[in-house]
């Protein structure tokens, strides 16, 4: 699992004061891999707005985090037979996420530079609440599908007395279509096979001898026909209940079995057709989604997906099921419309806190694992004089 921490620091004529300066405090101790974090001059618009626009953006930040762990959340719900492939589907344009953070660039065509801030937070905003929406009805049509073969499932498993008898009974079981006979199903436990076959044709009048068979058996007992006349049907029915012989509420109906076999194949096919694995093998890893400081200092926490070719993604894409291949593509783009996000909030906040004209640089740092709370008492002291008050409060 990777951290990764997104601040700004004031800048000097080309930045390369304040980028040097983080390398060199860093990486004496190994506390961190750093890399720019490129963001393009925005229109910085009035002070009131980008106060108002801070508040948004912190809200819009959490919100899509949500989304996408959603999507992320329900792609394991999806891939519930390959769960171990699931971090393979997790891309952003296509790319593993770490790829995708530190060589981040900003998306001129969908996000363009030109115009007010608000109007770029607004698109992010818009597209991101379409995805949750879209997601709320895909999610609710496939758990509609997901619930109904559960329900029909689970006729299929639990012992002889409950369990669906569609998949177990022939109809050469039966005798049909009689004015005056009719075939029971009768469930005997192990334990009272020899009372069973000693009793079953006195248990009452009229009852057809040497009638039975097993057709099933389970770990508690079997299942056993016996024809009898239909007139005592209710005689034999109590006096095999008071033999500890259960007589299941079951007719023979070729038509509705048929039916009832039909759905549960069906409902299958059609939770089945949501998603079609492939067999490759690319580098694994996690996403962890922290929260955005007020401040402007954020994280994002990734893992290794697949460096995949154009081609490869393609034939990825349309090997794998309707429902599936929509929550790789809203993946991507709801995470590539978050990291964005947070650009605009480190832009936003570091005009806000560093002043104008804009002169900041941004910086992804990925910390060393056993150095976290190193590298950040570090920060503190090398920019305290950022915010002296802060600083010297988080150091209490």
């Amino acid at each position: 699992m990777s951290e990764f921490w997104l601040i700004s620091a004031p800048g000097d004529k080309t930045n390369l004061q304040a980028w040097e300066r983080m390398n060199m405090v860093t990486s004496k101790s190994s506390l961190s891999s750093n890399s720019k974090f490129h963001i393009p001059d925005l229109k910085v618009g009035t002070l009131d707005a980008l106060v108002g626009l801070s508040d948004e953006l912190g809200k819009l930040d959490t919100f899509a985090e949500s989304v996408i762990k959603k999507i992320a959340q329900y792609i394991g719900e999806v891939m519930e037979d390959s769960k171990d492939k699931v971090q393979e589907n997790l891309l952003a344009n296509g790319v593993d996420l770490i790829s995708y953070l530190t060589r981040f660039e900003w998306d001129m065509a969908k996000y363009p530079v030109k115009q007010p801030l608000k109007n770029i937070s607004e698109a992010l905003a818009k597209q991101v609440t379409q995805i949750e929406t879209d997601l709320k009805t895909r999610s609710a049509a496939y758990n509609n599908i997901k619930g109904n073969l559960q329900s029909l499932e689970k006729k299929t498993v639990g012992n002889l007395l409950t369990r669906t008898l569609a998949d177990i009974v022939h109809k050469e079981d039966f005798v049909l279509n009689s004015e005056y006979l009719i075939t029971l199903l009768v469930v005997v436990p192990k334990s009272s096979y020899v009372q069973w076959q000693k009793t079953y044709e006195s248990l009452s009048d009229m009852v057809v001898p040497r009638s039975t068979k097993m057709i099933a058996e389970d770990a508690e007992g079997g299942l056993f026909t016996v024809t009898l006349f239909r007139k005592v049907m209710d005689d034999f029915k109590a006096k095999a209940r008071e033999n500890r012989f259960m007589v299941r509420e079951f007719y023979f109906d070729e038509k509705e079995l048929k039916c009832e076999k039909e759905e549960l194949m069906k409902l299958a096919s059609d939770k089945k057709q949501q998603y079609f694995p492939i067999n490759w093998e690319p580098r694994t890893g996690c996403l962890r989604i922290l929260s955005a400081a007020r401040d402007g200092l954020s994280g994002v926490s990734c893992g290794a997906a697949s460096p995949t070719e154009g081609v490869a993604i393609l034939l990825c894409l349309f090997s794998q099921g309707p429902l599936l291949r929509w929550l790789k593509v809203n993946f991507s783009e709801a995470f590539v419309a978050w990291i964005h996000v947070k650009a605009l909030r480190v832009f936003v906040e570091s005009v806000l806190r560093y002043g104008l004209p804009v002169n900041f640089q941004a910086m992804l740092l990925q910390p060393n694992r056993k150095s976290v709370k190193r590298l950040r008492d570090v920060l503190n002291v090398v920019f305290k004089h950022l915010d002296e008050v802060a600083a010297a409060s988080i150091m209490d």
